[in-house]
């Protein structure tokens, strides 16, 4: 093909350079291209199997593949390949493209790639009929029809330099840098270019100048060519070669940077590889002679470059080669701009969906209710897992006494062995053979009014009664008239005479720590009267968790309004549900190393009452 790229020119991306790839589907906008450049990515360790970009206002799904192979067979109309593997990969990557059929161009990013794998890929481009452009390079551009990746820059730069719309100039540079510059010259003095190579900066770039001006000959939409060489190698001699042949016969403006190296006493290197002279024929200003003498228009120093293109697209119109420069009527859609540019630039606001006031996952690092998780991780900042937890469930730092209480609690309440319901569901699911978040969802979905559920019960009861002034021999009379348990109340094993250790320890802690237990006291006397019926109607653990609480967030100086919001939402239960998770989670890691088989109740633990059915 004389044409680098067409309209139907599209690119399969290797690796996700989100940034690269939104630029070149803006591009494909602003040049109103029908179907987006990149067909494909590939992605060989990404578990996606798309990626969402914006062409134009519109989101599309680029698929996304493990290998180039496998997006070739999907995207069989992909024609051009782009290689953004790191150089410790690039070789390979652009080596598998070779072997494929429908890839016809194959551009590497990658520079410092090891001679000797270049010219392995050199070679095997060639043979396999491929145009390879790299390594070390920004690509190729055909204006208005296709870009790679950031060559020409912005999308605003892009429309400066009438790199959106096709002009009338071939360029070739080694420089991506240079070529963005020379872009804009031509498009100051001159309507722009045809197509546009950086053939890259290595010592042995896929292709060269003259292969790229070759193909350029033929393609009638090329009216000049403006060569861009540089100090080192010897390629700008094969250009004058062809030249002189015939081979090439349009215009040639050209310059070759590097003419300062004659001020140096020593060998210099540029950045590119292979910027740099070995022999005098190789020098920026002996090029720069031999390509005047052999015909080509040479001006005396870089900054006279942009009057040579001027007066040869002038001579070029004057010969109604090319047009005379007008304004363009080329209408630009309006390219719709990113919400989070815009917001970042404060040209937009938008209504929240959520808020959050006890952590911010901004910036360079998290904070946990205005403490970076970095002063409160380690065990020198002094914070302990209460304070994290006081933090992120109540915003405050909660002194020593109530940190002390809060893990006391979950230490206390972390298990009560494998016959509870939470426990032996999580353990028949671990022996089902579910992961562990399946059987730990398992366990924690019984936590209800009858499992864990007290501790709120307990907390809302007994703390209206004391309220209200209610004498504790009045408030159990008025559960009872309303046929309702005093949750908190009652145990099934523990009694009078054989106490709750937990409850014991619990209860001495706050008496020594807390400023006052005015709720476990009422509480306290609400089990002299229960017990006094029967024994084992005691305040158990759930029961002196909840009046604890609340005695804790009065000794904080919290309101009862807030103390109520904090049970109505749960916050009591939400101490046992983190408490029981760790008995649940060491439960269901007991299975797994024990190995043990599907588990199966015994029939004769349940009364089967089975009748049969009557026919109606």
């Amino acid at each position: 093909m004389n044409k680098l790229f067409t309209e139907k020119s599209q690119a399969i991306f290797w690796n996700n350079n989100t940034k690269a790839i939104q630029r070149m589907l803006d591009y494909d906008f602003i040049c109103k291209r029908k179907t987006p450049s990149v067909a494909a990515i590939v992605h060989p360790t990404s578990s996606a199997s798309f990626q969402k970009f914006f062409f134009g206002d519109q989101e599309i799904m680029i698929p996304i593949y493990k290998s180039t192979t496998e997006a070739a067979k999907n995207q069989p109309t992909a024609d051009i390949f782009l290689n953004f593997a790191s150089f410790r990969t690039a070789a390979e990557v652009s080596l598998e493209a070779t072997l494929i059929k429908s890839i016809r161009v194959i551009m590497i990013t990658a520079e410092g790639i090891p001679e000797r794998d270049t010219r392995e890929i050199n070679m095997k481009a060639k043979e396999s009929g491929k145009i390879l452009i790299g390594p070390s390079t920004v690509g190729a551009i055909s204006p208005g029809v296709f870009k790679t990746a950031n060559i020409g820059g912005t999308i605003e730069q892009i429309v400066k330099s009438k790199m959106h719309v096709s002009g009338s100039a071939g360029l070739v540079t080694r420089s991506g840098g240079l070529f963005n510059e020379i872009a804009n010259t031509i498009a100051l003095n001159a309507d722009g270019i045809a197509e546009g190579v950086a053939i890259g900066g290595d010592r042995f770039p896929g292709s060269g100048y003259l292969d790229h001006l070759l193909r350029m000959e033929k393609n009638n939409e090329v009216k000049y060519f403006i060569l861009l060489g540089e100090v080192g190698g010897k390629a700008e001699y094969e250009v004058i070669e062809a030249y002189e042949k015939g081979e090439l016969t349009k215009p040639i403006v050209a310059w070759c940077i590097g003419t300062v190296v004659k001020h140096f006493n020593t060998t210099v290197q540029f950045g590119h590889a292979g910027a740099s002279a070995n022999t005098s024929i190789e020098r920026a200003g002996t090029k720069n002679n031999a390509m005047k003498k052999a015909g080509f228009i040479v001006p005396r120093s870089f900054n006279d470059l942009h009057l040579r293109i001027k007066d040869l697209y002038k001579k070029l119109a004057g010969e109604g080669i090319v047009k005379a420069v007008e304004p363009t009527e080329y209408v630009i859609p309006k390219l719709p701009q990113d919400f989070s540019s815009a917001k970042k630039e404060g040209v937009i606001r938008k209504e929240t969906n959520f808020i959050c006031t006890i952590s911010d996952d901004r910036g360079d690092e998290a904070h946990y209710a205005g403490h970076p998780i970095s002063s409160v991780a380690t065990p020198e900042t002094g914070f302990t897992i209460a304070d994290v937890i006081s933090l992120l469930w109540f915003k405050k730092r909660y002194p020593k006494w109530a940190t002390d209480f809060i893990e006391t609690v979950i230490k206390t309440a972390a298990d009560h062995g494998p016959a509870v319901s939470g426990a032996h569901n999580a353990r028949v699911s671990a022996r089902a053979g579910k992961d562990l978040v399946s059987c730990l969802c398992s366990g924690l979905l019984t936590i209800g009014p009858k499992f864990g559920g007290a501790i709120d019960g307990a907390a809302k009861y007994i703390k209206k009664a004391y309220d209200d002034k209610l004498e504790p021999k009045e408030f159990v009379s008025q559960m009872k008239q309303k046929g309702l348990a005093i949750p908190g109340i009652g145990h099934k094993i523990k009694s009078i005479k054989n106490p709750d250790l937990r409850v014991k320890g619990l209860k001495e802690f706050a008496i020594k720590h807390f400023p006052n237990t005015n709720l476990l006291d009422y509480a306290l006397e609400v089990e002299k009267i229960t017990s006094a019926k029967k024994d084992n109607l005691i305040l158990n653990v759930d029961g002196t968790i909840g009046v604890l609480m609340v005695d804790m967030w009065k000794s904080l100086n919290y309101s009862d309004e807030e103390i109520d919001q904090f049970i109505e939402c749960g916050t009591l239960n939400a101490f046992f549900v983190l408490s029981r998770t760790i008995g649940f989670i060491g439960h269901v890691l007991d299975e797994k190393r024990l190995n043990m088989p599907l588990y199966r109740h015994q029939f004769d633990d349940i009364l089967y009452d089975v009748p049969t059915a009557e026919l109606i």
